[in-house]
C-alpha cells in the first residue's frame, strides 16, 4: 500500500532534491512487510541488496546470492512499497563476464521485478557495463569504495582510500562512471573528506554516502543493522535506531515460558463451535465407533450382526 497522498518517487524528483540540498533517505530491504514499513516512513529510495546473503540467508558474504534469490525478494519489496524507488542490486557474476551479461540482468531487474534502476560495484573496470546498462535505458548506480564482492581483493571488511593514491583511485573511478553515465554512486566505507571531494566534483550525479560522512546527497543504512537484526557483528557506521533484534528475542523467550507452564493459549487465542454441532458431531462419531466387526466394510454385505442393520 502506498503512502499517502505521496506520488511515486523518480529520478528528476531525486535530482531535484540535490538541488534544493535536501538529503535523500536510502534503506536495504529484502521483503514485502518491512518494504511496506519502509514506504509508510516515507524512504525515498529502497535497496534490495545482494547483502540479503547474510542478512536474510546467513552466508558469510555476498557471494552465493543468485539473480534468482534477488529477483524473487525484488518482486515483494516492488509490491510492499509501490511510491519508493527501488533498486536492484547486481549478484556477484551476473554482470562481471560481459556486457551483455549485464544488460541483461538489469533487464530482469527491470521487467520482473519492476525496480526503477540497478546497482553494481567496481570503477574503470565497470564502466563499459554502466555504459551499456543505461544505453539500453536502464538507470545505472556505481559502488566504490567498500565493495563487498570484491572483499577478499580488498582484504576485508575495512575503510577504503585512506592513503592518498587509493583515495585518488576512487575520484578517478567516480568521474569515469559519471562519464558512462552512472546517475548515482554510492561510497561505502571511503573517509569522509574524500566523499566530501567526490560530491562536490559531482556534475550530474547524485553521491550517496554508506559509512563515509555527511556531506553526500544522501545516506544509506543497512535495515538489520540499524534494528540489531544482524548477529555476528555491528559495523561502526550502523546507529541503532531501535533494537528490534532484543524486543523480538524477549517475546520469543516469553512464548517459549508461557507454552510450557500452560499460560498460552488462553480462551481469546483459540476457536470453538457451537454446542449444538459439537454434540452432532459427537453422535456421528458413535455411530461410526459403534461397529467394529469390520464386515460392514463392504457395500454388499448381509450379515445379521446388529451393527449392520440399516435404519
Amino acid at each position: 500500500m502506498a503512502q499517502e497522498g505521496r506520488k511515486k518517487i523518480t529520478l528528476p524528483y531525486l535530482f531535484d532534491k540535490v538541488a534544493k540540498k535536501e538529503p535523500i533517505t536510502w534503506l536495504t530491504c529484502y521483503d514485502y512487510p518491512t518494504a511496506y514499513l519502509q514506504e509508510q516512513a516515507g524512504i525515498e529510495m529502497i535497496l534490495v541488496g545482494d547483502s540479503l546473503g547474510m542478512t536474510m540467508l546467513g552466508f558469510d558474504s555476498t557471494l552465493p546470492v543468485t539473480m534468482a534469490d534477488m529477483i524473487r525478494h525484488a518482486s515483494a519489496v516492488r509490491r510492499g512499497a509501490p511510491t519508493a524507488f527501488v533498486v536492484g542490486d547486481m549478484p556477484y557474476m551476473s554482470y562481471q563476464p560481459s556486457v551483455e551479461d549485464a544488460i541483461r540482468n538489469a533487464g530482469r531487474f527491470m521487467a520482473e521485478a519492476g525496480c526503477d534502476a540497478i546497482k553494481l560495484e567496481g570503477g574503470a573496470a565497470m564502466a563499459d557495463r554502466i555504459a551499456g546498462i543505461v544505453d539500453a535505458g536502464i538507470p545505472a548506480i556505481g559502488h566504490l569504495g567498500l565493495t563487498p564482492q570484491s572483499v577478499s581483493a580488498l582484504g576485508g571488511f575495512k575503510v577504503q582510500g585512506k592513503d592518498a593514491r587509493l583515495a585518488k583511485k576512487i575520484l578517478d573511478d567516480a568521474k569515469i562512471l559519471e562519464e558512462a553515465g552512472a546517475c548515482m554512486i554510492l561510497l561505502e566505507m571511503v573517509p569522509d573528506r574524500l566523499c566530501k571531494m567526490i560530491t562536490e566534483r559531482a556534475e550530474n550525479c547524485i553521491i550517496l554516502s554508506l559509512g563515509s560522512g555527511p556531506d553526500a546527497h544522501g545516506q544509506l543504512l543497512i535495515y538489520h543493522d540499524m534494528f540489531g537484526l544482524y548477529p555476528k557483528f555491528k559495523p561502526k557506521m550502523a546507529k541503532v535506531f531501535g533494537n528490534a533484534g532484543e524486543v523480538i528475542l524477549n517475546g520469543l523467550k516469553t512464548y517459549h515460558d508461557e507454552v510450557i507452564a500452560r499460560q498460552f493459549p488462553q480462551p481469546e487465542n483459540w476457536f470453538g463451535m457451537k454446542d449444538e454441532q459439537f454434540a452432532e458431531l459427537e453422535k456421528l462419531v458413535a455411530e461410526d465407533d459403534a461397529c467394529d466387526c469390520g464386515c460392514c466394510d463392504d457395500d454388499d454385505c448381509d450379515c445379521d450382526c446388529d451393527c449392520c442393520k440399516k435404519d
